[in-house]
């Protein structure tokens, strides 16, 4: 199997279990930090381990670098762990006033979040922030970052929480169940820097290539433009006869889960058989 999102090795322990000594597993991630700790967690495993640092666009050219021929399973999971949103020097957090503006989970990406949100013109911003943060108030956000910019260089996750929250008149969320109103522009500026949309339509391109007969991919997103990619991806596969799907809605986490692990709310999960 591959975990093109290995992390922490949470879902390649519970899968390399049953791989046995016959079995390969393979895992990528773009975080160094996140790979020296799925190495340490799968170290007890019977089944041969490979651990490649990589973003997942590139899957195809690691597999065949690896001498791994076609898959029986390939999994992406493209949300962020607890670590990677607590560490300060990502920035990936409304919720820590101290961080960079950052958002790198690759480290040799080179432009950052507060590279955008200083350097964008004005109408550049509000399309971003409305496209991939699907935020209808994108153009007066927009308008409300430029005017911060003139009078000093946003360079932390608390300056640009407190513009958005201007804008918006909110001074943060409300309530738990309140989505944060700077959540979308830290979706659209996430996507942005990690040019996550590209990087899973470069993988949703490649599974069919990758996967045996009957090799399942399977993929748990965390926002619509996301899931919308994988849903469509698997629709058309499956019209053109390379795809079977075998989750006609996506499988969420039910209410015990959701209680357990609050981001667990977003996710969704689709899989998607090779015929």
């Amino acid at each position: 199997m591959v975990d093109v999102t290995v992390g922490h090795g949470g879902h390649s322990f519970l899968f390399g279990r049953t791989l046995g000594r016959g079995g390969t597993l393979l895992g990528l991630d773009c975080d160094s930090l996140s790979l020296e700790r799925a190495r340490q967690r799968l170290a007890g495993l019977d089944c041969r381990v490979i651990l490649i640092k990589s973003n997942f666009s590139e899957v195809a050219e690691r597999l065949a670098e690896a001498g791994v021929g076609e898959v029986d399973f390939l999994l992406a999971d493209l949300g962020f762990c607890s670590a990677q949103l607590a560490d300060a020097e990502m920035g990936l957090s409304f919720r820590n006033e101290d961080m960079p503006l950052d958002m790198r989970i690759d480290e040799s990406l080179e432009t950052t979040a507060a590279d955008i949100v200083n350097g964008y013109d004005e109408k550049a911003l509000a399309d971003l922030i409305y496209e991939y943060g699907e935020d209808r108030a994108s153009r007066r956000i927009a308008r409300f970052i430029v005017r911060r910019r003139q009078q000093e260089r946003i360079t932390t996750t608390g300056q640009l929480v407190e513009t958005v929250c201007g804008a918006l008149k909110r001074p943060g969320a409300k309530r738990k169940a309140t989505k944060h109103p700077a959540a979308r522009t830290f979706q659209a500026l996430r996507i942005a820097v990690n040019h996550e949309l590209e990087n899973l339509k470069a993988l949703l391109s490649a599974g069919p290539g990758l996967l045996k007969k009957e090799g399942s991919l399977a993929v748990i997103s965390f926002h619509s433009l996301e899931d919308r990619l994988v849903k469509w991806d698997f629709k058309q596969r499956q019209q053109d006869g390379i795809y079977r799907v075998l989750t006609k809605k996506p499988i969420v986490a039910d209410r015990e889960e959701v209680l357990a692990n609050r981001r667990a709310r977003s996710a969704k999960l689709r899989i998607a058989q090779k015929n």
